[in-house]
């Protein structure tokens, strides 16, 4: 949202047991605890494309590789040094057969913002979940323990944004006690704790946004299902956020 402020067969099937509701999960959809503060995201530098390749072609199984994968694209992409990878009619046909992504990225609906330009990944490489201003919800949240618990993903990436209209919205609405119009207000609601009262204006919305992502993955961590994974080193929780200027991701600590 912008502002100008800131995821076998059995041999006999009639006599194998009925499928668990999680296979049916699997097969109908993939077709089929902080950790992470001192991974920075800006600190990659770029890969040649055939060295990134060969990575991309092993599975990335811990946070920590999750997390070099996106930097060196966010690097790639910043440096306008695109690989614009997965895209071929190879890929394509052996994505036909299920999914293995590497990342979710919960980030905003802005248009500046969209997560496989922003990493430079392809098909297959990111599960994306947006709304505006990372509003976490039931849709979201049921979205992100998707592709944590049926697809095993190591990484979840909050991802805010400089600039955001969300969060304007959200301070403005706090400030004048005017309502917003429809749904919008719903989304300054789930905004406002995390409104910084020390701030004024640009430096309030700035600062809000810093502390609203942290706010979001603080309570993605805490869902006892997430907070189980990140116990077990399985999964991170990391909060991030891309600036428009210079368009570097920097995580959060």
């Amino acid at each position: 949202m912008s502002s100008n402020t800131r995821t076998t067969v059995a041999a006999n099937p009639a006599a194998a047991p009925a499928p668990s509701r999680r296979t049916l999960l699997r097969t109908a959809v993939a077709g089929t605890a902080v950790a992470g503060a001192g991974l920075a995201l800006g600190s990659a530098t770029t890969a040649s494309a055939a060295s990134w390749e060969a990575e991309s072609s092993g599975r990335v199984t811990t946070p920590a590789q999750a997390l070099r994968r996106l930097a060196a694209g966010n690097e790639r992409w910043r440096t306008h040094r695109q690989e614009h990878p997965h895209e071929s009619a190879y890929v394509r046909r052996r994505l036909v057969e299920g999914q293995n992504p590497f990342a979710i990225v919960l980030g905003c609906v802005d248009s500046r913002v969209p997560p496989e330009l922003v990493f430079d990944q392809g098909l297959g490489d990111l599960l994306t979940v947006r709304s505006a201003g990372e509003v976490l919800d039931e849709a979201v949240l049921g979205s992100i323990a998707y592709g944590v618990l049926e697809l095993h993903v190591p990484l979840v990436l909050v991802l805010a944004h400089q600039s955001c209209g969300a969060v304007a919205a959200a301070v403005h609405a706090d400030e004048t006690n005017e309502p917003l119009p429809a749904h919008i207000q719903y989304l300054a609601d789930q905004i406002r704790p995390s409104i910084d009262h020390t701030q004024h204006g640009d430096a309030r919305v700035d600062a809000t946004i810093n502390a609203h992502v942290r706010t979001v993955r603080r309570r993605l961590a805490a869902e006892p299902d997430i907070a189980a994974k990140v116990a077990r080193g399985q999964l991170a929780v990391v909060a991030a956020r891309y600036e428009l200027r210079d368009q570097r991701v920097r995580t959060l600590a």
